[in-house]
């Protein structure tokens, strides 16, 4: 009777186990058939699939919600601040041009050197710090050249990271799963660089296979689809239609001037010089050269001189000089004619400028800038305003506004997006906001190199006994704390949450596919009815299944489950376990074919505005080409 009890329980328990391992699999392809589709937002249907394993309990709310804590996670989400910051310094920018000189006006200089670049970062940085590193950089060489497009580098850029992993020891946490798996058996372990002859075959195929499939997949641009009812120009467009850097001189204030400590008001520059402050910028360095930063103030009555101040003054060069000499100020141009730091000059930092365009029932009509008084209600300055086709920029106190005028206003962003709420009168040209953010604190670039620099020196070298999610967090939050982003809300607007949610929805899936031994079921039947063909065939085997595993969960969960089975197989056909542990890693980290497989694949799909298919148009034929390439190659480096 007990023995007929314990049958029938073990029945159930065997029964229910198979039903679940049932249902995780069928959740596992819905998802990716959803994925495919494109139909349902990527990390919608991660969320869809992560409730429906709670709600057939076949994971714990704590198991399922654990994603959300992974490191893995929560480094992404410090990559995507500390990128947003090496592009918002310009740092990106500077370090872009570098590279564009290097790699002259050849497209294929260009991308050969991505790949070149990116797979020795990723060689000694994990990958997903190498690509949080070089997509700012990319995306800005590509708006730096205008024969290039960001699609086509991008993709590319995330499987060399991957590529580039292979090379040491460090370089993909799968490598070290398989270290870990023969120093466990009794094996001798790897070397730093054992792993470099394979990383040196997949960079190479991986470029030569990536140069046609990129550009054939790849080139078709992206439109936008969200287009703003109200289009604005550029500022650069702006200033050079007004003419802003015309006739525009820079006057440093010394300590020995006598305008220190007088207001702007006291100077009188106007009616004795015809000249106007348009502008007072103030440096603050402190005692740290690194912690600099810079202010900028409109040239207010009251505003007050001091050591050091910056003043922007318009009007005749002759006139500039004269009030110069007169109250020892010094001329930082010479003349309008030779001055080409137009771009330099023209910082947007804290304020800045924008087109407002008149309604026809505008209450200002036929009234003076004076007595509208732009700047007693709203604190900004009317640098010129175009009317048709002439452009007023000379006394425009006492100009009358006319219908359909468009004014040139200049003020802090803050009281710029202020106006575009005064609907009844105005309509501000383009989104003030936006421009704002647009605008690169490039006084910051050498902070941002520094702590870029910190970041990536807690990776790399073992004596500093810091985990890389901590050298991340620790990067991202110096990123803020050092005014590297105009404000904390713009370092949150860096994060791309679709790609967050994506990753940290999925990453429970691994969980439920070795809970419910499913996982286990597909690998090691498939490895079972391949050993009895030879150790090619059997390596083949493992390599594959991990390919395959590696596009729906992690793959450092895949390493995990699959270098114990390929140990096990290895020892059973008594061959060298060493290249079938190196299938496994090879299998875990070289998977292009899903946008989820590796963070990095993640972190570049907002940015090249890639669907699912084009990963698998560009990633599944070079995921295909690398195993055939591998299955040949490790007999060869390693004998059975």
């Amino acid at each position: 009777m007990i023995n007929l009890c314990n049958f029938t329980e073990n029945f159930r328990t065997k029964n229910n186990t198979f039903r679940l391992m049932l249902t995780t699999i069928c959740i596992l392809v819905l998802s990716a058939v959803f994925f495919v589709s494109g139909k349902v937002r990527s990390d919608i249907v991660a969320l869809c699939a992560l409730a429906a394993l709670l709600i057939f309990q076949i994971l714990t709310p704590e198991e399922a919600l654990a994603g959300f804590s992974n490191p893995v996670v929560i480094m992404m989400i410090g990559l995507f601040v500390v990128g947003g910051a090496i592009f918002q310094t310009g740092l990106a920018k500077m370090l872009s041009s570098r590279i564009l000189k290097l790699a002259g006006n050849s497209e294929l200089g260009l991308f050969i050197l991505i790949m070149a670049v990116t797979s020795a970062i990723g060689a000694f940085v994990s990958n997903t710090g190498t690509v949080a590193l070089m997509l700012p950089i990319v995306v800005s060489l590509a708006a730096s050249n205008s024969g290039m497009n960001a699609r086509r580098l991008l993709m590319p850029l995330a499987f060399a990271s991957s590529m580039g992993g292979m090379m040491t020891l460090i370089g993909t946490p799968p490598n070290l799963v398989i270290q870990n798996t023969l120093t466990g058996a009794g094996f001798q372990g790897l070397s730093f660089f054992s792993f470099l002859p394979v990383g040196l075959i997949c960079v190479a195929t991986g470029t030569i296979v990536l140069l046609p499939l990129s550009k054939i997949f790849l080139s078709k641009q992206e439109t936008n689809k969200h287009t703003d009812k109200h289009t604005g120009k550029s500022l650069k467009e702006l200033v050079k239609e007004y003419g802003l850097s015309d006739n525009l001189f820079r006057l440093k204030v010394p300590g020995h001037s006598v305008l220190k400590g007088r207001t702007i008001a006291e100077l009188d520059i106007r009616r004795r010089y015809g000249l106007n402050i348009q502008e007072v910028r103030r440096g603050q360095t402190s005692q740290h050269r690194f912690l600099k930063t810079v202010t900028q103030k409109l040239a207010e009555p009251n505003t007050v001189l001091q050591t050091e101040d910056i003043l922007y003054v318009k009007g005749d060069f002759g006139q500039v000089s004269v009030w110069a000499a007169e109250h020892r100020l010094e001329l930082l141009d010479s003349s309008s004619t030779e001055d080409t730091r137009a771009d330099s000059a023209l910082d947007f930092y804290d304020i800045g400028i924008a087109e407002i365009v008149l309604m026809p029932a505008s209450r200002i009509v036929n009234h003076t800038i004076k007595e509208i008084g732009f700047r007693d209600k709203f604190n900004v300055n009317v640098l010129g305003i175009r009317r048709k086709k002439e452009y007023l920029l000379q006394d425009l106190g006492d100009t009358r506004i006319h219908t359909g005028d468009v004014l040139l206003i200049q003020g802090t962003w803050s009281d710029i997006s202020r106006l575009s709420r005064e609907d009844e009168d105005w309509v501000v040209l383009g989104e003030p906001l936006d421009e704002a953010a647009k605008v690169t604190l490039d006084y910051k670039a050498p902070l941002a190199a520094a702590i870029m620099l910190l970041m990536v020196g807690m990776m790399v070298f073992d004596f500093i006994p810091v985990a890389p999610v901590t050298a991340v967090i620790i990067a991202g939050l110096l990123m803020v704390l050092t005014g590297c982003f105009r404000n904390v809300e713009a370092a949150y607007k860096t994060i791309n949450w679709e790609s967050i949610v994506l990753i940290a929805a999925m990453l429970p899936m691994s969980s439920a596919l070795e809970k419910t031994g499913a996982a286990e079921f597909i690998s090691t039947g498939l490895v079972n009815g391949l050993g009895s063909f030879g150790p090619m065939a059997l390596m083949a085997g493992i390599y594959f299944t991990t390919s395959l595993m590696t596009m729906f969960i992690s793959n450092t969960a895949t390493a995990v489950l699959m270098a114990p089975i390929a140990l096990q197989s290895a020892l059973q056909t008594g061959v060298n376990p060493v290249p079938f542990l190196f299938a496994v890693t090879l299998g875990a980290s070289m998977c292009f074919a899903s946008p989820f497989s590796t963070p990095p694949n993640a972190l570049v799909m907002p940015a090249g505005q890639y669907t699912f298919t084009d990963y698998i148009k560009v990633g599944l034929p070079l995921q295909i080409i690398m195993g055939i390439v591998m299955i040949f190659i490790l007999p060869l480096l390693f004998p059975f």
